[in-house]
């Protein structure tokens, strides 16, 4: 029996160009309710029968996915009151999912969603979650979570950017690491010590290919080879649509025709790796049709992994390998001088992405620029002329925005979003900048507190030019939970001397 079925094929296919349901993550969410090969060979028969109603024979084979937590009204007059009573909202217990059919992993500990149509695990949202998590008090959830992604690494060999099976051909930012930061903060080295080996093997499947690029413009699936160091890129293992937003990619290639098909759903689901989807950032001419993730060595994922590679050069170093700890250091040293290299612009006094087949620097600024602060690549120089832009380009009524134009996609101008903030924050924190870090977080946690006071919500992303409207933008409807937007502003309202939410 295929028990996924249901994910290709005639069915899948009618389901998803007729636009039976207006999110196409609907349906690949869904449930078979017997065999879905069985139920495939059911619409076969009876797809060309008069007075067929392909949406009545969904309904009828599958059950459909719930919301989570979306437009769950609380009895809280506070943001952190509101988020204490969310979290058990967004946790999905592993004894809930069916053992078989449909397309979700069940992992071994229970998890915290975002919330609204993403009711799945996702990789980087839970480290900012997991901030949160701690803030409140919550550390069992943030040990479930470790436990959930060491599971999948140990399956997989990464983490896939959701525990779907339709997401397991790419993975996110690696903040496995980070996460693990949260953990040693709270309960010290001997806790995070047992993960090491998962952490190296996630470094491993994003260093994979490296031994075979001997040319110094060579590139194998997430590495890259310049000839001042080796980086890393966005990829996806496959070059087709994307299940989850079928319609959507078909369309994009339509109206693309000029364009090889594969190479376009390639560098779309290398954006959806990013986790930046989307944004002009990734845009020839900020037009998605023109998206090139592929060919781009982005700031944000080389400073990740700087970070992986110094952490475990750290923690190795504790657990009295110094050969290990010798080679992530090494390594991290390598990443951060090539890092500097390529994405550091000093007469803008900024941190851009590198264009490989261009030879140069990105032309556009994004609040990507903010990671190298975050994961320690900077000097004290290149930190204060981070800071100098982020307060004279980026810095706006309702905190910051994510980039300097405005294309429609959700990731760029006028929208601003939770964890582009907590890396700011933190960054400019580590070297000093404490007073723009303070502005930066205040802007944030009022605008968050009068979109609550307004609405009830504390929603996936937020308008920070007009805090007036509503963040816009994307391939779906404004979502409210919402997991990251929980997690850091609670855990910037204990930062910065607000009441500390109550434990759970």
């Amino acid at each position: 029996m295929d028990t996924l079925a249901h994910l290709d094929g005639a069915l899948f296919e009618a389901v998803q160009r007729d636009g039976v349901f207006e999110d196409s993550k609907t349906f690949v969410d869904s449930v078979p309710q017997t065999a879905p090969d069985e139920i495939c060979r059911q619409f076969e028969s009876r797809r060309h029968d008069r007075g067929f109603d392909l949406r009545s024979f969904v309904e009828e084979h599958f059950r459909l996915p719930q919301t989570a937590a979306s437009g769950v009204p609380t009895n809280a007059d506070t943001v952190d009151e509101h988020v204490r009573q969310l979290w058990p909202l967004l946790v999905v217990e592993p004894a809930s999912i069916a053992a078989e059919r449909g397309s979700l992993i069940r992992v071994p500990e229970p998890y915290v969603t975002p919330g609204g149509r993403f009711r799945e695990l996702y990789y980087w949202d839970s480290y900012f979650t997991a901030e949160g998590l701690a803030a409140c008090g919550q550390l069992d959830r943030v040990e479930n979570l470790v436990e959930n992604f060491s599971w999948l690494i140990s399956e997989y060999g990464r983490v896939p950017n959701a525990n779907r099976e339709y997401y397991r051909t790419r993975s996110q930012p690696p903040m496995f690491a980070s996460l693990l930061e949260v953990l040693e903060r709270e309960r010290g080295f001997d806790a995070v010590e047992p993960y090491l080996p998962h952490l190296e093997r996630e470094y491993e499947f994003w260093m994979d290919g490296r031994e075979s690029l001997t040319d110094a413009a060579a590139s194998s699936r997430r590495v890259v080879n310049l000839p001042e160091g080796t980086l890393n890129r966005y990829w996806d293992d496959a070059a087709t649509p994307r299940p989850e937003s079928y319609r959507e990619d078909v369309a994009l290639a339509e109206r693309a025709s000029e364009r090889d098909a594969a190479d376009l759903y390639r560098n779309v689901r290398a954006a959806c790796e990013s986790g930046w989807d989307f944004s002009g950032r990734w845009c020839r001419d900020d037009d998605l049709a023109s998206i090139r993730t592929t060919e781009l060595v982005p700031i944000d994922l080389n400073a990740t992994l700087c970070g992986v590679e110094w952490s475990l050069a750290q923690w190795y170093d504790v657990a009295d390998d110094a050969d290990k700890a010798e080679r992530y250091a090494r390594a991290a040293t390598d990443r951060a001088d090539a890092v500097a290299e390529y994405c550091w612009d000093a007469d803008a006094g900024f941190y851009f992405d590198y264009d490989v087949p261009a030879g140069r620097r990105s032309e556009k600024w994004t609040l990507a620029g903010v990671s190298p602060l975050f994961f320690g690549l900077a000097d004290d120089e290149q930190a204060a002329a981070v800071a100098d832009a982020l307060e004279s380009k980026f810095l706006r009524e309702g905190g910051l925005v994510t980039t300097l134009t405005e294309t429609g996609e959700q990731w760029d101008a006028p929208n601003g979003w939770a964890p582009l903030h907590w890396l700011a924050v933190i960054g400019l924190e580590r070297y000093g900048h404490d007073d723009l870090a303070r502005e930066i977080a205040t802007r944030w946690i009022r605008l968050v507190d009068d979109v609550f006071e307004r609405t009830g919500k504390l929603v996936e992303k937020y308008n920070v030019e007009d805090i007036s409207l509503r963040a816009g933008g994307g391939e779906y409807p404004l979502q409210d939970g919402f997991g990251w937007t929980n997690g850091v502003t609670v855990a910037l309202k204990e930062r910065f001397g607000c009441e500390r939410p109550a434990a759970a």
